[in-house]
């Protein structure tokens, strides 16, 4: 797998999903979503694979397989594809001030 960005520096781990499989994974996940703006989120793939696709670059799915991890910049509209096997969960990393009142994900409501 390619290495993606990283988050940055001085941001922290706020909120970590539940892990999903196929039949637990918000539907709004699988389709075109983003991460809330001063959000970063880290999808972390526990077990089988999981294809991320960025919107932009549909063409160029991402394959992020077991103990991989894929990093979400803000505002960017992404979807996830999964194995009969996959089980992800996916991390929210902000700065230390900012607050944690409103939806990391669009894709998680």
């Amino acid at each position: 797998m390619t290495e993606s960005p990283q988050v940055p520096a001085g941001f922290e781990l706020a909120r970590t999903t539940d892990v999903f499989d196929e039949r637990t994974v918000p539907a709004g996940l699988l389709r075109a979503h983003r991460v809330a703006d001063g959000v970063w989120g880290r999808l972390v793939v526990h077990r089988g694979t999981v294809r991320f696709v960025f919107e932009d670059e549909a063409e160029r799915p991402i394959t992020a397989a077991t103990g991989d991890a894929v990093v979400i910049p803000p505002g960017r509209l992404h979807h996830v594809e999964l194995d009969a096997t996959s089980r992800f969960a996916v991390e929210f990393y902000r700065l230390p001030s900012s607050p944690q009142d409103e939806a990391e994900s669009s894709g998680l409501s």
